[in-house]
């Protein structure tokens, strides 16, 4: 059976992340913070069947690739697919208030950790060369919109990171693709009450990249409901 790295399995992403992986009838190996995080993300998605949990600190540059070793040492499950969805920083600091800790912060939270996941678990994806295998990372409109300074600046660096794999992966086994996020996703419980997108809804858009080989180095965009099923996406990069 197939099995999907989560990067970040605990947050609004990464639970809908688990929902499409285990609906898609693939493994899960969630990275969590600590089996407290594990418990919370088999509560939001309603089972613990079919997920495997790592405990890792996703801010240090050892982290993932601890995780990494445990699966080349046969400890862990091996996998094939990864998904960045580290992040969660979205402070509402002003930009000519943001001190440089904040930002320093932010970079970590909502990049650094999706780029040390991918430095870490992309040698091991190209190793196996598995055809299967893919690397998706979620990206939001923050960067575009600018709304929230430390959230939009974070972005930026995620958006160039997305072209850079892209393109490197352009002729090798691993299918890169960003996902593009222009609305609120939240744990159904939370969602039911903010009215923002729910993670179980959501879910929807992994569950059709991951069974569509022809979305290749891509960006597919999701500004609402509309975009959940017939999937909008366009090449990054012409390679």
């Amino acid at each position: 059976m197939e099995t999907v790295l989560v990067v970040g399995a605990t947050g609004n992403i990464g639970v809908s992340t688990v929902m499409a992986v285990l609906r898609s009838g693939r493994h899960v190996l969630a990275v969590v913070r600590n089996q407290d995080s594990a418990q919370k993300l088999f509560q939001h998605v309603g089972t613990q069947e079919g997920i495997s949990t790592v405990e890792a600190d996703i801010l240090s540059e050892e982290g993932i690739q601890g995780v990494v070793k445990k699966v080349e040492g046969g400890h862990l499950p091996a996998f094939q697919h990864v998904f960045g969805a580290a992040g969660g920083a979205y402070g509402t600091t002003r930009l000519q208030d943001l001190s440089t800790q904040e930002l320093h912060e932010a970079m970590l939270v909502n990049f650094e950790s999706n780029f040390y996941a991918y430095r870490a678990t992309i040698p091991y994806l190209l190793r196996q060369n598995d055809p299967r295998s893919t690397w998706t990372l979620c990206t939001g409109s923050q960067g575009d919109i600018g709304v929230y300074a430390a959230p939009a600046l974070t972005q930026g660096p995620l958006f160039s990171m997305a072209n850079v794999a892209c393109r490197e992966n352009a002729k090798t086994n691993v299918r890169f693709n960003e996902i593009y996020l222009a609305c609120r996703v939240e744990v159904d419980y939370v969602a039911i009450k903010t009215g923002s997108m729910k993670a179980s809804d959501f879910s929807r858009v992994y569950e059709r990249i991951l069974s569509r080989p022809e979305i290749r180095g891509c960006r597919v965009s999701v500004h609402g409901p509309q975009d959940l099923d017939d999937l909008k996406y366009k090449k990054k990069l012409e390679v």
